[in-house]
């Protein structure tokens, strides 16, 4: 079965960086999409970003320049690195990936941002 172990999550301050994981147990980089989704308490799962098999990357408009998604193709595993963070930040964050035939998802990994 495909597996997606997510791992990086936390309690921090605001303006602290974590670095969030993913690990995969097949291949990604022929998957159509790469991601990280989050949802917050009473809110709706929201894209945060995403990366094109070339590298290209994209983000919701609320982190950007302050999170960088990448991946390790060869590890088969994706992350996102996520700087000054603020308390709008806290949600459980997903990986997701897609391939021809379905999506995939992580458990989650819960990120709690808060003095």
């Amino acid at each position: 079965q495909v597996q997606l172990v997510e791992s990086g999550g936390g309690l921090v301050q605001p303006g602290s960086s974590l670095r969030l994981s993913c690990a995969v147990s097949i291949s990604i980089a022929s998957m159509r999409t790469r991601d990280w989704y989050r949802q917050a308490p009473g809110k709706q799962r929201e894209l945060v970003a995403t990366i094109g098999s070339g590298g290209l990357a994209n983000y919701v408009d609320s982190v950007k320049g302050r999170f960088t998604i990448s991946r390790d193709n060869a590890k088969n595993t994706l992350y996102l690195q996520m700087n000054d963070l603020k308390p709008e930040d806290t949600a459980v964050y997903y990986c997701h990936i897609k391939d021809i035939l379905r999506d995939y998802w992580g458990q989650g990994t819960q990120v709690t941002v808060s003095s």
